[in-house]
C-alpha cells in the first residue's frame, strides 16, 4: 500500500525563466511553420545568453519557396517572443538582442522512415517511451505540488504584464512543499519563490510583501498557515535576470512541463517540436488517456506508458498503471485503450487535432492541468473519452 501521509514537493519556473524564453521561441518557430503548412516537419533548437539567441535544428516545408521565406521571418519572431515576455534589459532587449539562424533541412534519412508512403501509414520519428498521468487530488486531475506552483507564477506574471505591480520583473522560480494527509493535499509547509525585481533597493521582505498576496489568493483556503516557512528571494537580491543571468536552453525543463516529479517521464522534451514526434505526440496522447480513466471513475490515479520505434506506427507496448486505486482490473482498462484511441502517430494528430498552430502557449506553465481551448489548444487536456472508457471497462 502507497504511504497516505507525507511531503511532497514540486517546483515551476516563469516564462522569462532563460530556458522557458528558449521553449518559447522554439515552439513559436513551429506555429509559424505550421501556419503555412499543417504537415510541416519542425525540431528547432534555442540557445540563448548575454545579448545573444542562437537557433538550430531541423525544419521541411514541401515549397522551397515559403522554406526561405520562413528563414527570413525567424529574427522577427524572436524578437517578438522576447518583448511579449518583457525583456527589455541593457544585456538582454528584444531590439538589440544578436540572433543567429542555424536551421536547415530535414535529413532525408529521418524523412524516410517518418513519411507515409501511399499504402501505408508513417513511422513515428523517433524511438522511446512517454507517459501519461492523472490524479483526482485536484479539479484538473493534477498532481496539486506542480499545479499550484504554477499558478503562482501565473498570476505574477499577470500583476506584471498588467502594471499592478511594476517592481516585478519576468525571470521567477516556485517550489511547493504540499502536505498529504490520508493520500489528499491538505496544505503547505513551505514556499519558495525566487522573483526578478526591477528595483535594486528592495530586500527580501519588499518583494515577499508584494507577493504574498497573489500567492494567498491562488492557493486554497487554509493551506497557508501560522506554521507555513516561507523562502521569498533567500539569496537576496535578484535584479539581473533570464539569459544574461543564466544561460537558456531549449527542453531543460521537462519535469516542469509535466507532473513535478509525481509521475515518470520518458525523457524526451516537447518544445520546438512537431507533432509527428512521438516525443510530444504521444506524451499528449498519454495524458488524455490517463485522465479520461480517471474522470470516467475507473481510478483515483493513473499512470499510462506508450512506446515506439522510429519509423514503425503502432505503439510496441501499451501499459496502465492505477496504484492500487482501480475500480477494476489494470489488465481490464489497459486491453480497452487501443480499441478507444489509435495510437499511430497519425491517429494521434488526427484525434487530438494536433497539426495547428498550438504550441507557443504550452511553452510555460506546464502542458498538461490547462483548460481546452475553442482553436483546438490543450486538445489532450478534454475529457470527452470518459464515458467511453467506462462503457468499454464495465460493459
Amino acid at each position: 500500500m502507497s504511504r497516505q501521509n507525507y511531503t511532497f514537493t514540486s517546483e515551476s519556473v516563469s516564462e522569462g525563466h532563460p530556458d522557458k524564453v528558449c521553449d518559447r521561441i522554439s515552439d513559436a518557430i513551429l506555429d509559424a511553420f505550421l501556419e503555412i503548412q499543417p504537415e510541416a516537419r519542425v525540431a528547432c533548437e534555442t540557445f540563448a545568453t548575454t545579448n545573444r539567441v542562437v537557433i538550430g535544428g531541423e525544419v521541411g516545408l514541401s515549397d522551397p519557396d515559403k522554406l526561405a521565406q520562413m528563414m527570413d521571418r525567424i529574427p522577427n519572431i524572436t524578437r517578438g517572443v522576447i518583448r511579449d515576455i518583457g525583456y527589455e534589459q541593457d544585456k538582454f532587449h528584444h531590439a538589440t538582442v544578436e540572433i543567429t539562424n542555424l536551421l536547415h533541412e530535414q535529413s532525408a534519412h529521418i524523412a524516410q522512415g517518418v513519411d507515409a508512403a501511399a499504402d501505408k501509414d508513417e513511422g513515428a520519428g523517433d524511438q522511446g517511451i512517454m507517459f501519461g498521468y492523472a490524479t483526482d487530488e485536484t479539479p484538473d486531475l493534477m498532481p496539486a505540488p506542480i499545479q499550484y506552483a504554477h499558478k503562482i507564477l501565473r498570476r505574477l506574471a499577470e500583476v506584471r504584464k498588467s502594471g499592478a505591480e511594476p517592481a516585478l520583473g519576468p525571470d521567477a522560480k516556485s517550489q511547493l512543499s504540499v502536505v498529504y494527509e490520508d493520500g489528499k493535499p491538505v496544505g503547505v509547509s513551505s514556499i519558495v519563490l525566487s522573483t526578478q525585481h526591477l528595483d535594486p533597493d528592495l530586500t527580501s521582505a519588499d518583494v515577499r510583501a508584494i507577493v504574498a498576496p497573489h500567492i494567498h489568493q491562488v492557493l486554497p483556503d487554509g493551506w497557508i498557515t501560522d506554521d507555513t516557512i516561507w523562502h521569498v528571494n533567500p539569496t537576496g537580491k535578484f535584479v539581473i535576470g533570464g539569459p544574461d543571468g543564466d544561460a537558456g536552453l531549449t527542453g531543460r525543463k521537462i519535469i516542469v512541463d509535466t507532473y513535478g516529479g509525481a509521475a515518470p517521464h520518458g525523457g524526451g522534451a516537447f518544445s520546438g517540436k512537431d507533432p509527428t514526434k512521438v516525443d510530444r505526440s504521444a506524451a499528449y496522447a498519454a495524458r488524455y488517456l490517463a485522465k479520461n480513466i480517471v474522470a470516467a471513475g475507473l481510478a483515483q490515479r493513473c499512470t499510462l506508458q506508450l512506446s515506439y520505434a522510429i519509423g514503425v506506427s503502432a505503439p510496441l507496448s501499451i501499459y496502465v498503471d492505477t496504484h492500487g486505486t482501480g475500480a477494476v482490473p489494470d489488465a481490464q482498462i489497459e486491453a480497452a485503450v487501443p480499441g478507444l484511441m489509435d495510437l499511430t502517430p497519425r491517429g494521434i494528430r488526427t484525434h487530438l487535432g494536433l497539426n495547428r498552430p498550438i504550441y507557443e502557449r504550452t511553452a510555460a506553465y506546464g502542458h498538461f492541468g490547462r483548460a481546452p481551448e475553442s482553436d483546438g489548444g490543450f486538445s489532450w487536456e478534454a475529457t470527452d473519452l470518459a464515458d467511453a472508457f467506462a462503457r468499454a471497462v464495465r460493459g
